[in-house]
């Protein structure tokens, strides 16, 4: 596994391309998915998915984690 890290708080209220590009720098390993209000979510855990939810001015509105 090439890092441990499974959150980031820190990245809440900054742009989800400047937090899309600290998870990918921090965790390589794992697919990134930038997701708005209101976009259709499936209920499975994955190990190798960061979700990063988005308000409507594209700012992170929740701690992006792993799954």
């Amino acid at each position: 596994m090439s890092g441990t890290k499974s959150s980031w708080p820190e990245l809440v209220g900054i742009l989800a391309t400047l937090a899309a590009t600290q998870i990918a720098h921090d965790r390589p390993d794992v697919a990134v998915e930038v997701l708005p209000p209101g976009a259709p979510l499936t209920p499975d855990y994955n190990a190798e998915r960061v979700r990063v939810f988005i308000d409507n001015n594209g700012i992170v509105s929740q701690t992006p984690v792993i799954g």
